[in-house]
């Protein structure tokens, strides 16, 4: 009796020792703290990998939620009672070689010795002695199919499904499953305690599960695939990355040597200038210094020539040369000393400054204290009548004609010339203003109610209309591509770069015909007209209206206004009777404009008061004045 009560605690105790997700004995069987749900701790992390980006984890069975520390599964505490048991188990059933070679034990007697054979009819594990027994006692065994265990464990022969007892019902087999609890019950269970409870048949359910698990697993074998084949194809991609990256870093590469020869011939350029300054000071510190000791020369050889001894001794024409010496002598030394010169020279020096480039230039910068000045390089005769003019590049203009000649021209500052033909329409309208956005569309003006967007390819992409104010529109963009119209009234428009939403109105002083805008969102008005009793002046405005004081010019001058990339203000005034045109250079000082240099008068031929100034760079202006086109060089 005793040995059947060891042998029943032996093998119900083993059933509680096995982990839900191996299906195994336990191996440093691990708590979850939350739920108390027990498993293999290689198990758990095995299990935790598909979960790195989450810091808890969810308990495969009852779904709580375990906080997990720094070290994951490493930190959760083993269940100390079952890995006792566990050991106990081993102990007794002949230590772990014996679970880890799988040995099945009779289920036909109480002698627990390892089976040899296995009964298909009968459903149990025979040992040799039960084997005999079987074989021997035909009256109740005849017919039986008995099956080898080593055929069993390599596979050749199926044994079908073996049915656990119930616990409760002992003489039946637990061959339903209930879904809603997860367990295995008899059918008698169902009927006392899961009578509304989701069953189905044992065999079919883990049939079901035995498809779904195939089917995960040839899923995860055609994912496994996929990704394998994924991370070559990354390693490819990362291939040509390296290449594309490679090359950016050699044309880098490149551009900065091309850029280096030119800084370093711009410092060979500003070096040979301060050594050029360095000579010419010393050259005009020289010549003082000459001069003084020829002085100092002349007043020794004159003094030499009046102190004699015999002076009392001399004759009459010896006695007038001599006070004509002294007379000499005495007015040369009443001259007055230069001490002046030196230190001119000195302060000169000192007034020279390196002026470092803008970051939009390629160039270290310039050595001022030079006399700033603006020539005229290049005068091109118009086709047309200028109408309107903006920026085409660093070195270029368009020009909107009308009258006799529509349509647009593109201008160098070499004076080449060719028809801009891209928009077909505008070749027979007259284009009263324009301007070229960042990736080459033209905003046109063609009359006193209408602007025009076109594509760099010539199609029209949307039009802004703007109340007739009897005088045609002005066009402008700033820096962001906004578009700026004015149209000679007291307000400015202000668009967004595709002309389809007004943004803004700023409300002027003065009737106002022309706006460029700064960096920093200032607008730079020209509200010159050829009319004397509307005067002509330049005023600065923010986006609310704000106004600062206005640059006014006398009468009969016309003020025209350019804002540069570097947010320095020019301002032509142009006086149409003297036929000349002075430019002035200004900076901002919040809303007022600051004079910085007035450059020299420049001799134009004026046709009209109507002009138009437009900043191409730092260093470059374009001015023109009806039927001509001036392009002039800025340095300061």
């Amino acid at each position: 009796m005793a040995e059947k009560c060891e042998s029943d605690k032996v093998s119900s105790s083993s059933l509680n020792l096995i982990c839900p997700l191996c299906l195994d004995i336990f191996v440093e069987a691990t708590i979850l703290t939350s739920c108390g749900h027990t498993f293999c701790r290689r198990c758990l992390k095995k299990y935790d990998l598909t979960h790195q980006d989450l810091d808890h984890m969810v308990c495969p069975l009852c779904r709580e939620i375990t906080k997990l520390s720094v070290n994951r599964v490493d930190d959760l505490r083993l269940n100390v009672s079952i890995n006792g048991c566990v050991d106990d188990y081993h102990a007794k059933c002949g230590g772990m070689n014996a679970v880890l070679e799988m040995c099945q034990k009779c289920t036909t007697c109480k002698s627990l010795k390892d089976a040899v054979s296995f009964c298909l009819t009968c459903h149990c594990y025979m040992c040799d002695k039960c084997l005999h027994s079987h074989q021997q006692l035909t009256m109740f065994f005849d017919g039986h199919e008995i099956v080898a265990m080593d055929d069993v464990i390599e596979g050749k022969v199926s044994i079908g499904h073996l049915f656990e007892k119930c616990s409760i019902h002992k003489q039946e087999n637990k061959d339903m499953f209930c879904e809603d609890g997860k367990v295995h019950v008899c059918h008698k269970c169902v009927l006392v305690d899961h009578q509304n409870h989701k069953i189905k048949n044992q065999v079919n359910f883990e049939q079901e599960l035995r498809r779904k698990v195939t089917g995960l697993a040839q899923r995860c074998a055609d994912k496994k695939a996929e990704l394998e084949k994924n991370i070559q194809n990354i390693e490819i991609q990362r291939h040509e990355v390296h290449t594309a990256v490679q090359t950016l870093l050699d044309d880098v590469r490149q551009a900065y040597s091309i850029k280096a020869k030119e800084l370093e011939e711009n410092l060979r350029n500003l070096t040979d200038q301060i050594h050029a300054l360095h000579n010419s000071f010393d050259d005009d510190l020289d010549v003082l210094k000459l001069k003084d000791r020829q002085r100092i020369k002349s007043i020794c050889s004159s003094i030499t020539l009046v102190d004699n001894d015999r002076l009392g001794h001399l004759e009459t024409d010896t006695l007038s040369a001599h006070i004509l010496l002294c007379e000499e002598l005495d007015a040369m030394l009443k001259e007055v000393t230069d001490h002046t010169s030196a230190e001119a020279i000195k302060k000169k020096a000192h007034e020279k400054r390196f002026k470092p480039a803008d970051d939009t230039q390629l160039d270290l910068g310039s050595i001022s204290g030079s006399d700033p000045k603006m020539k005229v390089i290049t005068c091109v005769d118009l086709r047309g009548v200028m109408l309107g003019m903006t920026r085409y590049s660093n070195s270029t203009v368009a020009i909107g004609n009308g009258g006799y000649a529509q349509g647009i021209d593109i201008i160098d500052s070499n004076g080449g010339k060719q028809r801009y033909s891209n928009i077909l329409a505008l070749n027979d309208m007259n284009c009263y203003d324009l301007v070229v956005q960042r990736d080459g569309a033209f905003c046109v003006s063609t009359g006193s109610t209408e602007a025009h967007f076109y594509s760099r390819f010539g199609s029209r992409k949307a039009t802004i209309h703007v109340r007739n104010n009897g005088n045609t529109l002005r066009v402008n963009r700033s820096p962001s591509d906004e578009i700026i119209i004015t149209n000679y009234g007291t307000q400015i428009y202000i668009y967004d770069p595709t002309g389809s939403t007004l943004k803004r109105t700023v409300q002027t002083k003065h009737r106002t015909y022309q706006a460029s805008t700064t960096r920093t969102g200032l607008i730079v008005t020209s509200s010159c007209w050829g009319n004397p009793h509307d005067p002509s002046v330049v005023t600065v405005y923010d986006r609310d209206g704000n106004a600062g004081e206005s640059l006014q010019a006398p009468e009969g001058v016309y003020l025209y206004a350019a804002v540069d990339e570097l947010d320095r203000v020019y301002v032509a005034s142009v006086d149409e009777k003297n036929s000349s045109v002075v430019i002035r250079l200004y900076d901002l000082d919040g809303l007022n404009l600051k004079e910085r240099v007035e450059f020299n008068s420049l001799n134009m031929t004026l046709d009209t008061w109507w002009c138009y100034l437009v900043s191409l760079s730092p260093d470059m202006l374009a001015f023109a004045c009806c039927e001509k086109l001036y392009f002039m060089k800025v340095s300061l």
